[in-house]
């Protein structure tokens, strides 16, 4: 019985989930290190978090909206480095995603379930064609996908300037587009139609009130559900055989009958595609327009750190994306409650997609400590 426990603490241990979840905890240890080296109390900094994120059930609402747009760029980054590309181009394509779901709002009107529909699938189509862009350019011309994409990202910011300026779009002289009609909209409570005894029961509901004082919308829903079509695609279709088995090896793939350049384009239109998504439903249920940009929003380049702390899975960028959502919306209360520096989040995500990246270090730390431990 013994023995089996060992075993079964080795292989936590040396698996993927016993590996990043060491590295969260290393995150931590790190960040309360640079806590104490700043003059604050760690434990003190960590409860404020805690009570930041699961004090209120309004919290709570706000890490589930921070999370949304991380959890499906986690998966379009996930997809890509299954199938063997690296998007980083996942911020651009959540870009294009946003403008075309900002336009399908504004300029159609439809029934709900018609227009969000509409939106949704313009803005994923739009979004897919410029991921699937750079896996041409890959698969016709050798050109990498890191550098396309990064091209392609830049575009995207300055395009998107470019339209809120236009007339029949933009609202002029204010850098934003128009807001998109409210049957575009996926608030799940406050732009939906609830009769008035509905209303009343969720005001003097205390929880529920609180929930509708907060932008939630149905995007987490969505989000779940592509980690689940993801996760089926990759796992359980024939198209996800193929472009897993390019992943592991083009050539082998080839020798194998398998059109490596064809499946690059298809990999890199379903990344592009999910990322346009995370922009579709960020418009549709947060922002409900787009503005002026000074710079990347990271969502994308966020995308790329809960892909990697998810393992590359879709069950994992989900948990990871509602990881980070929960440290950036609840570290940003150690600033208010105790003036201590938020950048630490940044230094502990940092640290632990560090560690999340360096498997065999970790693997090294507990082979020594459990030399130590033996003698």
């Amino acid at each position: 019985m013994k023995l089996n426990g060992e075993v079964l603490k080795r292989k936590f241990l040396n698996g993927s989930l016993g590996l990043t979840l060491i590295s969260i905890v290393l995150g931590f240890l790190l960040g309360a290190i640079i806590l104490l080296v700043a003059g604050f109390n760690p434990l003190e900094a960590y409860w404020v978090i805690l009570k930041g994120i699961f004090s209120r059930s309004k919290y709570i609402s706000y890490v589930i909206i921070y999370a949304t747009p991380l959890i499906i760029t986690g998966l379009s980054v996930a997809f890509a480095l299954r199938t063997g590309l690296f998007n980083i181009g996942a911020e651009g394509q959540y870009i294009m995603g946003a403008i075309m779901a900002a336009a399908a709002g504004y300029f159609f009107k439809l029934p709900l379930i018609l227009h969000v529909t509409l939106a949704v699938g313009l803005a994923v189509i739009v979004a897919a064609i410029w991921g699937g862009l750079a896996g041409y350019i890959k698969a016709r011309f050798g050109v990498h996908e890191v550098i396309s994409t990064i091209m392609l990202n830049w575009i995207a910011l300055y395009f998107s300037n470019f339209v809120v300026t236009l007339k029949v779009f933009g609202s002029q002289g204010t850098g934003k587009s128009y807001a998109i009609q409210s049957t575009a909209r996926i608030n799940l409570l406050s732009d939906w139609k609830i009769s008035e005894a509905g209303i009343e029961f969720i005001r003097s509901h205390k929880v529920l009130g609180d929930i509708l004082k907060t932008p939630i919308n149905a995007g987490i829903i969505f989000a779940i559900l592509l980690a689940v079509l993801v996760w089926y695609i990759l796992n359980k279709t024939t198209l996800g055989y193929e472009l897993r088995a390019v992943g592991f090896n083009p050539h082998a793939a080839e020798a194998g009958g398998i059109n490596v350049k064809k499946s690059m384009v298809i990999s890199m239109l379903i990344s592009g595609g999910l990322a346009g998504a995370a922009g579709a439903f960020q418009v549709l249920g947060v922002s409900h327009r787009i503005a002026k940009l000074a710079a990347m929003e990271g969502y994308g380049f966020d995308g790329i750190a809960v892909s990697l702390i998810g393992n590359n899975t879709g069950p994992g960028s989900v948990f990871a994306g509602l990881l980070f959502g929960a440290l950036k919306y609840g570290g940003s209360k150690i600033q208010d409650a105790m003036q201590a520096p938020t950048e630490v989040i940044n230094i502990m995500i940092g640290t632990i997609i560090l560690f999340v990246a360096m498997p065999k270090l970790i693997r090294l730390i507990l082979t020594i400590l459990e030399r130590r431990a033996k003698n």
